[in-house]
């Protein structure tokens, strides 16, 4: 066995864990990711709104996509 496919081994329990984790916990992890770029954006007094909204958005994509299913099915609604 190679290094990568031990690593991908080690990895993949992992990966199906944060993946589970977005899927039941995306709505507070976004607004978590909304609150911090509001603190950060205020203590910079809006000089680096526009950087601060593109990684904002850019880590909600990220989120959807560990969200979603192997098979590129998108997640469930979270439940309230």
């Amino acid at each position: 066995m190679g290094f990568l496919d031990s690593l991908k081994a080690k990895i993949g329990p992992a990966k199906d864990k944060v993946s589970d984790l977005a899927q039941q916990h995306g709505d507070k992890i976004e607004q978590g990711l909304d609150k911090a770029a509001r603190a950060v954006d205020q203590k910079t007094k809006g000089k680096y709104s526009e950087k601060i909204d593109t990684g904002t958005g850019k880590a909600k994509d990220a989120l959807g996509k560990l969200a979603q299913k192997d098979d590129g099915a998108p997640p469930p609604p979270a439940a309230s």
